[in-house]
């Protein structure tokens, strides 16, 4: 387990801040902040040491030995971080993306461009099935992004499931879990249970991301260790392709009443921002947007740098 300073905790704490807030929002994962961080690796491993060997340490009540194998302070600084972002950002992020959408999109489509060149530049290699993997990466994302949510049921058994599904896309780089809420049509039902603090729904929610998460971590884990760069090809391509999701000016074509009876946009699809206020009749805030899209892109890029910058000094010592 890594001694970190107290410095290093505050910034690993920012980072699980930031991966929380890239989660509230659909079409922006959590896991594409981890990985452009350089804690993504650190986190499959954490994530998977919670296993039969960390159970038996647990019931011999060996403690500090539990805690040292499963990486604990990484963890719970981490998660703290996220449980933070969630609780203070998800009323913040839920307003911007009702009244200021066009801005909030085109700063998070900044950051994923740049996010999908951090994450390429981490090939070592490029070869005929480097390539295949990034296109099938971007086929699927896309793909993901123009799918019609579908009507689900509220039961127990369906939001557990919703949380094991969602938590693995989470964790992936480019394919967001709060997109994949929307698809199951649990986002909304999920955020208004965090908002209204209703317990059952979001332990059962919960219990279905631990379930989920345990089990994913181990494959993605072996997949990095095994074809590295086949993985990260992946993955880089499911950002590539998430971007048609993240694109700032859309038409809605098809819209649905929602329980609470209030119309929510179904089908969409992208538009030019020269088009768009004519179109749709709002203001495409195209100057502001570009600066937003800017500012993400060399925000994502100077975190690269400086998180390059301090591993290179950590070596040297």
């Amino acid at each position: 387990m890594e001694r970190r300073s107290l410095k290093e905790y505050l910034l690993l704490f920012s980072k699980g801040m930031g991966m929380g807030a890239a989660d509230v929002v659909p079409g922006v994962s959590g896991g594409t902040i981890a990985f452009i961080t350089g804690i993504y690796e650190e986190l499959l491993g954490s994530i998977r040491s919670v296993n039969g060997q960390a159970l038996k340490l647990l019931l011999r009540f060996d403690l500090k030995g539990f805690w040292k194998h499963i990486n604990g302070n990484f963890l719970v600084v981490l998660l703290a971080g996220i449980g933070v972002s969630f609780a203070s950002l998800s009323r913040l992020i839920l307003y911007l993306l009702e009244f200021h959408a066009e801005m909030l999109w085109a700063f998070f489509f900044g950051l994923i461009v740049a996010s999908a060149v951090v994450v390429a530049k981490k090939i070592t290699r490029w070869t005929l099935g480097v390539v295949l993997a990034g296109l099938l990466g971007i086929a699927i994302a896309y793909y993901i992004t123009v799918a019609t949510p579908a009507q689900t049921p509220e039961a127990y058994w369906f939001v557990f499931l919703s949380g094991a599904i969602a938590i693995c896309a989470m964790i992936l780089p480019g394919i967001s879990g709060s997109f994949i809420l929307v698809l199951l049509a649990k986002y909304e039902y999920i955020m208004l249970a965090l908002k209204d603090l209703k317990i059952s729904i979001i332990l059962t929610f919960g219990l279905g991301c631990v379930t989920g998460i345990l089990t994913f971590s181990h494959v993605l884990n072996w997949m990095l260790r095994k074809y590295h760069n086949v993985t990260v090809a992946l993955l880089t391509g499911f950002m590539v392709g998430s971007l048609n999701k993240v694109w700032p000016w859309k038409q809605t074509l098809e819209t649905y009443t929602d329980r609470h009876g209030e119309v929510k946009p179904l089908v969409q699809e992208n538009v030019l921002p020269t088009n768009y206020e004519a179109i749709t009749g709002h203001d495409a805030y195209l100057l502001y947007g570009a600066l937003l899209a800017i500012f993400g892109f060399l925000m994502v890029y100077l975190l690269d740098r400086f998180s390059n910058d301090t591993a290179t000094q950590q070596v040297r010592v």
